[in-house]
């Protein structure tokens, strides 16, 4: 089966196809996580240039959208593409673009459309009669859990005969490493040693991962609180949080923007990984830390009970909720002494239900039901 997956949203100029991938590493690893199922992939992605490059064994072809306008120009020359390029089905990112898929949809008509979800939200509830039409075009919908389509169906936004299907965004190339040379080589310490890998920013919600730290170290006073993060739209609040407490002083340290390789080291030693966030899309960092075998205490949100496979590899806590991430915490730092294997669990899950492999056979799944199903109609 020949799957064209399509990105209408334009590179950033002026990268060239290198800089591309190091800045959207996703736009490998999710075409390579379809690939290794065993399904052949072409990758259409806008850009301020053309070129056609083979990479992992996926096809890119990197369009010159410049001289494009709306979706109408945009998808009726990604139709032409993937006509070329002999498409079976027909996947585009982002639910932003469901005008574009429905452009498809009109000049390929025998073959099949799926829109993959990126947390791209609810259009304006003023103009949901065309994003009905556009959204009904599409012959499935991906999340990375179906209860992130409530908000979509609890308005009739979808079609009665287009298919809801879970399937985690990514993937991760990330894997266990040693913890003593991790240690060494990054300085983190801590009984426990807990990272957490995110914006201190309102969604994520810092205040309350501190607030939990601050109670959970009551119990566990050797407990260590690393942040690494890209932008702190909040850090003179947090720095007031940690300054104003003496259960957090001299216990949270604030690492700043990390490399994505250094991220990995830091994950490598730690001992858990927290997330306060209040609602993710799937989370990258939390797919990276469970790539490592780290063992996760984060939100109990729809993206991360999936992730975590319901809190049976992990401890899953209310989000906004102080005391359940204290109790949380130390539940969890009870569970890696008291279990040799903790890291490996984790692990062993990911490959079975989170890894390249496990995606590739979900998504060859999904492509295959949604061709039959065009086909029987």
């Amino acid at each position: 089966m020949r799957a064209v997956l399509i990105n209408f949203a334009a590179a950033p100029a002026p990268l060239d196809a290198d800089a591309i991938f190091d800045r959207w590493p996703s736009l490998a690893d999710i075409a390579e996580a379809i690939a290794s199922g065993g399904t052949r992939v072409t990758v259409i992605q806008m850009a301020g240039f053309s070129r056609h490059v083979t990479r992992g064994g996926v096809d890119y072809r990197f369009v010159d959208s410049r001289e494009l306008h709306g979706a109408g120009d945009l998808g009726r020359c990604a139709a032409r593409l993937a006509g070329e390029a002999g498409a079976d089905i027909v996947h585009v990112h982002g639910l932003a673009f469901a005008r574009h898929a429905a452009v498809l949809t009109r000049c390929l008509p025998g073959v099949p459309v799926v829109l993959q979800d990126h947390a791209n939200g609810l259009p304006s509830r003023w103009r949901h009669m065309p994003w009905r039409r556009w959204y009904g075009a599409a012959d499935g919908i991906v999340f990375t859990a179906l209860e992130q389509a409530e908000p979509f169906t609890r308005r009739r936004l979808f079609g009665r005969h287009t298919r809801l299907i879970a399937i985690p965004e990514s993937s991760s190339r990330f894997s266990p490493g040693d913890r003593h040379a991790a240690r060494a080589a990054t300085g983190l310490h801590g009984d426990p040693c807990v990272l957490s890998v995110g914006h201190l920013a309102a969604g994520k919600d810092p205040l309350t991962m501190l607030d939990g730290v601050a109670r959970a170290c009551e119990r566990l006073p050797g407990l260590q609180l690393w942040c690494a993060y890209g932008t702190a739209p909040l850090m003179a609040e947090v720095r007031r949080r940690i300054d104003g407490d003496a259960r957090l002083a001299g216990r949270v340290h604030l690492l700043g923007a990390v490399p994505h390789a250094g991220i990995e080291r830091l994950m490598h030693a730690a001992d858990l990984f927290v997330s306060a966030s209040l609602a993710e899309g799937s989370g990258y960092a939390l797919l990276e830390a469970m790539a490592c075998g780290l063992r996760p205490v984060v939100t109990d949100i729809p993206s991360f009970r999936v992730i975590t496979g319901g809190g049976r590899v992990g401890n899953l806590w209310p989000r906004g909720d102080a005391a359940a991430l204290a109790g949380a915490l130390v539940a969890a730092a009870s569970d890696i002494v008291a279990s040799a294997t903790s890291r490996h669990e984790v692990r062993e899950h990911f490959d079975a239900s989170l890894s390249f492999d496990a995606l590739g056979r979900q998504w060859a799944e999904a492509y295959r039901q949604l061709v039959d199903g065009r086909n029987a109609a």
